[in-house]
């Protein structure tokens, strides 16, 4: 592939390859060095949290040159959706040290822990013997559920699945390239809603999860 190729998938047309680079936008700059970087043709690449650095038509691009790379990927993400998308390997860091290695994406992993204190055979073919580590001292017991706290989880359940459904239209309708500039910033703002939502949502979800783990 070309200069001029590369700088055509990364949404810089013919006309827009010759001007000054103090003339691009924020996010015109952030995607020209991301694209130098991949033009170098890596076969290794870390990215800490691409989506919260990074706007909608340049992730959008990310995203599919990430699906076509053959090199490795190490990646730190909060976007579930931009995890089950890209990875195929988790290491998850559970506390008091131990970090689980999981093969699979972030959505296997939430099945897995749905089902791991079952006694099936699928299991037993992803669960790995626990890390050794030197003894840590005993957490204190943690309360239990309220019924407020267990209706609170429910709901938080069904709200993250709609909002993570939602996400996935608006990166579908992102990719369009027929649509016009106030479009995309309708669109690029529900996004950044939803997404902050989507973050609040799944961090309190983990923090009652844990506590009905430790019952």
């Amino acid at each position: 592939m070309s200069a001029g190729e590369f700088l055509k998938l990364f949404l810089f047309p013919s006309d827009k390859q010759f001007t000054y680079i103090s003339s691009l936008s924020g996010g015109e700059k952030k995607r020209l060095f991301l694209l130098s970087i991949l033009f170098k043709n890596p076969n290794f690449l870390i990215l800490d949290e691409p989506t919260n650095d990074l706007d909608l038509p340049t992730l959008a691009v990310l995203e599919n040159f990430l699906l076509d790379f053959q090199g490795c990927l190490v990646m730190v993400s909060h976007d579930r959706y931009f995890m089950d998308r890209m990875v195929e390997h988790l290491f998850v860091f559970e506390g008091n040290g131990q970090i689980r290695d999981f093969p699979g994406n972030y959505g296997l992993y939430q099945q897995w822990l749905k089902t791991k204190d079952s006694d099936s055979p699928a299991e037993s073919k992803t669960t790995l013997p626990p890390p050794v580590k030197e003894p840590v001292a005993a957490a204190a017991p943690r309360a239990k559920l309220s019924y407020k706290e267990k209706r609170e989880l429910e709901i938080l359940e069904k709200e993250i699945k709609e909002l993570t459904k939602e996400k996935e239209q608006i990166t579908g309708k992102l990719h369009d390239a027929s649509l016009n500039f106030d479009a995309i910033q309708q669109f690029s703002l529900r996004f950044t809603a939803v997404e902050q939502s989507l973050e609040t949502k799944e961090l309190r979800w983990l923090e009652l999860s844990e506590l009905v783990e430790s019952q």
